[in-house]
């Protein structure tokens, strides 16, 4: 049955030591039984829990001390409660005298003071960015060089388009090779030369020609008319 602590006058380190003693213990053999040092129990002894780490350590030190001594742990730990200085409570603001007012106006301009000198920096500074901003020249623009388009190639051929405003005849002979035909009206031939090209119309008025896109249609109607064309020289009629 655990043993009582009959006189709190006597304090919980003294009663720690006693009971320790009365059962012929060293501070060595009992840190090594309940497992913590002997430099904390030896704080336990002479109170001086200052040293300890905190007060809910020292609290769980002494329970665990006290039982393994036989004394009432809570007992023990009640009479350390009691004796430990309570934390003094924050007193109250007294009222200020003139002097402490007047020293708190002042601070209470000062504060705002610095809060509005601080706000107007800030505006300055954004004010001036900003114009340095607007007044810095964007760089210009780079000029990015555009493909050079290759030239285009030259037809390789001779490309005739006749059409016909009536009925008649018309003879080609494209590169060396003869052919003979009537084209009717509204009726579209188109013919492709290689090196030459010769048309030769009965009647140059019933035939529009053009070659490339261009027209060449001459002669005078009623009459035959011939075109001669070859590659890389402008069209031309005889």
């Amino acid at each position: 049955m655990a043993g009582s602590v009959t006189d709190p006058r006597i304090g919980v380190g003294p009663a720690l030591r006693r009971a320790r003693e009365l059962r012929a213990l060293s501070l060595d053999q009992a840190a090594r039984d309940i497992k913590l040092r002997v430099e904390q129990l030896d704080a336990l002894e002479r109170e001086e829990f200052d040293i300890l780490p905190g007060e809910v350590y020292v609290r769980a030190s002494l329970r665990t001390y006290a039982n393994y001594l036989g004394l009432d742990a809570d007992e023990l730990v009640e009479i350390h409660v009691q004796g430990a200085d309570p934390l003094e409570p924050v007193p109250p603001p007294g009222k200020l005298g003139r002097v402490e007012r007047m020293i708190a106006a002042s601070r209470i301009r000062d504060n705002q003071r610095f809060l509005l000198v601080a706000a107007v920096s800030i505006l300055l500074i954004l004010i001036a960015f900003g114009m340095l901003a607007r007044g810095v020249a964007a760089p210009p623009v780079a000029n990015i060089p555009t493909a050079t388009s290759s030239p285009v190639p030259p037809d390789p051929t001779i490309r005739a388009v006749l059409v016909g405003r009536g009925d008649v005849g018309i003879r080609v002979v494209v590169d060396g090779a003869v052919r003979s035909f009537t084209i009717r009206p509204g009726e579209t031939i188109s013919i492709e030369a290689f090196e030459t090209l010769r048309i030769t119309v009965e009647d140059a008025g019933l035939v529009g020609v053009s070659v490339g896109g261009r027209e060449e249609t001459a002669g005078t109607p009623g009459r035959p008319h011939t075109y001669t064309f070859s590659l890389g020289d402008d069209a031309g009629g005889l």
